[in-house]
């Protein structure tokens, strides 16, 4: 009776998250305030306890390194993407789980993409804001559907969501678009509002022509057509 109790409940914290993988970004450095550190200890010990597996940038220091270690340590897959370029300056120590070395930084973001369910931004430098912006830019394309979000550590984004709200108000981002990004000051609060959020943009690319052109670095489409 007592397992026939329990089995329930364990088929509700298995189904709690629709994602299989979530993506990081996230500095290289671990930032001056311990706020960040606990931040990305806090992610990392919420896709464990969702059953959601890691996808980021390869690295083992930093924001990057402490995120990979804490989902690593909790039992979760971990797949880190990094260009062979910068193996020697971002990689220190051992690593953990499955490194993948790609050629440059632009495979680097397609592979991460292509093997995320949604994205979640860390505190980070431009690395961090370039990967961000470019999956922003992707989603308001309707290259995918995947949820954005911005743990925003002591309000360590308020000036990009500003400048974004801005943007809108200037005719230069849509209503729609703004939509895109999703924000919160906790990892918990965040995941809660990925798990829920609705794609409410207008997709206007081809997801297979997308998808040749990061591949294999040619586009299905004509000059023209551009």
């Amino acid at each position: 009776m007592e397992n026939q109790l329990q089995d329930p409940e364990q088929s509700v914290l298995i189904m709690r998250s629709k994602f299989k993988r979530v993506c990081v970004f996230c500095g290289s450095s671990p930032g001056k305030k311990p706020s960040y550190h606990l931040a990305a200890t806090q992610l990392g010990n919420e896709l464990v306890e969702r059953n959601i597996d890691l996808v980021y940038g390869g690295g083992s220091v930093g924001l990057m390194g402490l995120v990979s270690q804490v989902v690593y340590d909790g039992g979760r897959h971990v797949i880190g993407v990094i260009p062979k370029t910068l193996m020697p300056r971002e990689i220190t120590g051992e690593t953990v789980g499955e490194v993948r070395a790609v050629s440059g930084m632009h495979q680097r973001k397609a592979e991460m993409a292509r093997q995320a369910d949604a994205f979640i931004a860390l505190p980070g430098g431009y690395g961090t804001l370039e990967e961000l912006l470019e999956v922003i830019t992707w989603a308001q394309l309707g290259i995918h559907d995947k949820p954005v979000g911005l743990l925003n550590v002591d309000g360590y984004y308020n000036s990009l969501l500003s400048f974004i709200d801005k943007a809108v108000e200037e005719g230069f981002v849509t209503p729609a678009a703004r939509h895109i990004i999703v924000s919160a000051q906790t990892a918990h609060e965040l995941m809660c509002k990925l798990e829920e959020y609705a794609p409410k943009h207008c997709g206007v690319a081809s997801k297979l022509s997308w998808e040749m052109e990061q591949q294999f670095g040619y586009s299905t489409k004509s000059d023209i057509a551009r």
